[in-house]
């Protein structure tokens, strides 16, 4: 056996030195961009912990760590008072005040969770069944309804405010949570029903196929076949719905009523109140509680998201 049979080549990539320019530049531009986006966060949060005497100090970016022992006059007379650090978020929650009414944060939390689950659930089981029947059961001018449906969702919603009023008007539920459940479904249904629809056909058409062969019919196969294989873009779905209800200002305001208010237009009215100091502590501390349910699902369902997107949410 020659020498030269026993030589063992190297194969492979070429292993690519630990500094690179290259590499630096990369990572230089994405620290970069995360501090850029991180930063406002981080005044944000540690605002929301700061009381009001720190704040006026005018060091922004240095946390409190000491919080002094403060008098308190009340009815029952004056007492000494140790302040916390959760103290800004217990009065954005519980106390903070808009006009007349000091019932902080915590009832419009409420109201957006009655308005975001029943119209996510609604919008999302419309559009699944819309988007199968439009992908696997073709039914005379199905794409002319789908051309309308796609050529709605690029109207601006503030051409439709004052139809929707009407509507809700003459169907008794304006300035009602109804009202606000209702907007938020017909204006989601457009683009879930694109989502769900592209989804569906990037699916294997052999499975529909088999399964009308083996007899099931339409909602046998969306039920045990599509809907068991639609996590991803279910998830996507979902994310785009309570993020978009979740942080809307304009149905909120037009459509629910003052005593049904949703967070972000009890947020506005915080920061535009013109009574009393002026509590930055509170104002951020009651801007997270806002943002904490959509920042919640991003965390914890990202992944979905992008899995979500790429098998098949934004194919034609």
């Amino acid at each position: 056996m020659s020498s030269q049979s026993l030589s063992i080549e190297p194969s492979g990539p070429k292993p690519r030195k630990w500094f690179e320019w290259e590499r630096v530049l990369i990572y230089s531009f994405l620290i970069i961009t995360a501090l850029y986006w991180l930063f406002p966060l981080y005044i944000v949060i540690i605002t929301s912990f700061k009381d009001l005497v720190t704040i006026r100090d005018g060091n922004i970016f240095m946390p409190q760590l000491h919080y002094p022992i403060v008098e308190v006059t009340t009815d029952a007379g004056t007492q000494m008072v140790q302040e916390h650090f959760y103290d800004p978020w217990v009065r954005a929650w519980l106390h903070v005040c808009t006009g007349l009414q000091c019932e902080g944060i915590s009832p419009n939390f409420w109201k957006s969770v009655i308005i975001t689950v029943p119209s996510v659930i609604i919008s999302i089981a419309v559009a699944v069944t819309t988007g199968y029947a439009l992908s696997n059961w073709p039914f005379k001018f199905s794409e002319a309804f789908f051309t309308v449906l796609i050529v709605g969702s690029f109207i601006p919603y503030q051409v439709m405010l004052y139809p929707m009023v009407l509507l809700t008007k003459n169907m008794g539920i304006y300035s009602t949570l109804y009202a606000v459940i209702f907007v938020h479904t017909v204006f989601g249904l457009p683009i879930l029903t694109l989502l769900f629809r592209n989804y569906f056909q990037s699916l294997p058409a052999e499975l529909f196929k088999a399964a009308r062969v083996d007899g099931a019919g339409f909602w046998r196969i969306l039920f045990q076949i599509f809907l068991p294989m639609s996590l991803p873009i279910m998830v996507v779905a979902i994310i785009l719905q309570v993020t978009g209800i979740w942080n809307d200002f304009l149905f909120g305001v037009v459509f629910a009523g003052p005593q049904n208010y949703p967070m972000p237009v009890k947020l506005n009215n915080i920061f535009t109140s013109a009574q009393g100091v002026k509590e930055y502590n509170v104002e951020m501390a009651a801007s997270i509680l806002t943002g904490a349910v959509p920042l919640f699902i991003y965390f914890f369902s990202g992944k979905w998201f992008v899995r979500g997107i790429a098998a098949g949410a934004v194919k034609g």
